[in-house]
């Protein structure tokens, strides 16, 4: 419990301005829920919401140490009040998200609070499974990123050894991922390999393709296969066998069929014909076969899991029977 005393400069506020003032982490929806509940209190009773505090008045807050801490990075999960989240798989290790596009991750200098992993994190808090007064050494962390117009699977690690053997596995290729996008023509051939070496451009948060090496660019292999072609445009699996920063969206414009609604290397008159302001690009497939020893996680090996429901299928290729598609093997 926590009290604070109110001095003249404070009184005639409502009480429930003055403990949202004073609590910024504290959610308004939890606010208001804590004063019904009688958890903050004025004078030692309960009181309503609207009430006008007076020099003297002695509040009382029954509610949880973290509020009362100032917002940082690291504990801005406790603004989420109802985290949003559709969860793909969970177990007592790790939690599959499928994050929707237009989502941040981490936060950016567009998003602090309604990130991706601040609504995992809220969630664990609120299910109890995890307190950050209690594990000073660790929080539950995202394992792979995906852009913010980009939707899909999204690996969280609750505990530090999943992290670390997540992490070796990814960097060894031992976790694969395979994304649908629908490009603006068709690839030619229709399947195949795009390999090469991609620059970042940190300034201008752009990537380009070269097909031989150049100081500072990564190396970038992709697989992918047409699945079906419609009225100009062609729904592509995409293999990812490295993990480079816009790897499809730069590959799939180097074979000269750019991803429909990619504003950054897309074809502009295409995307505002279909008024699409995001590229059509989904990671929805995450496979762990895990050739060598998994350890904690040693049961997760050989298993597969997807989303089904793709915001850009049936609107642009409803009648395909894609799951039969997708069900052959490369």
């Amino acid at each position: 419990m926590r009290e604070f005393t109110i001095g003249k400069n404070d009184a005639g506020q409502r009480l429930d301005r003055f403990v949202g003032k004073n609590l910024p982490l504290l959610p308004p929806a939890l606010l208001q829920k804590y004063i019904r509940l009688k958890r903050i209190k004025v004078n030692g009773r309960g009181s309503q919401r609207d009430v006008r505090l007076c020099a003297g008045d002695v509040i009382q807050l029954y509610i949880n140490d973290e509020f009362f801490d100032k917002p940082t990075e690291e504990n801005l999960f406790l603004s989420v009040f109802r985290p949003q989240l559709s969860i793909v798989y969970e177990d007592e290790n790790l939690l599959l998200a499928d994050k929707r596009p237009g989502q941040v991750v981490h936060a950016d200098e567009t998003e602090k609070v309604n990130t991706l992993i601040n609504h995992i994190q809220a969630y664990l808090y609120q299910k109890k499974e995890w307190s950050p007064r209690d594990e000073h050494a660790f929080a539950p962390a995202l394992c792979n990123r995906i852009d913010r117009n980009t939707g899909g699977i999204v690996i969280a690690a609750k505990n530090a050894e999943t992290l670390r053997i997540l992490n070796e596995k990814i960097r060894a290729h031992e976790v694969e991922k395979s994304y649908l996008c629908i490009t603006v023509g068709a690839p030619r051939p229709a399947a195949g390999r795009v390999e090469g070496f991609l620059l970042k451009d940190e300034a201008k948060k752009q990537v380009s393709f070269y097909r031989r090496p150049v100081p500072g660019g990564k190396s970038a292999v992709t697989l992918y296969r047409t699945l079906a072609v419609r009225d100009g445009l062609a729904l592509v699996e995409c293999r990812l066998l490295t993990g480079r920063t816009h790897q499809i969206r730069v590959s799939m414009a180097e074979l000269g069929c750019p991803l429909l609604g990619d504003g950054k290397y897309g074809n502009g008159a295409v995307n505002r014909k279909y008024r699409e302001t995001r590229q059509a690009l989904y990671s929805y497939r995450l496979s762990f076969p895990f050739p060598t020893d998994a350890g904690l996680l040693e049961y997760l090996r050989g298993r597969t899991f997807s989303v089904a429901d793709i915001p850009f299928l049936e609107r642009y290729f409803s009648g395909e029977k894609i799951p039969e598609k997708l069900a052959k093997p490369w």
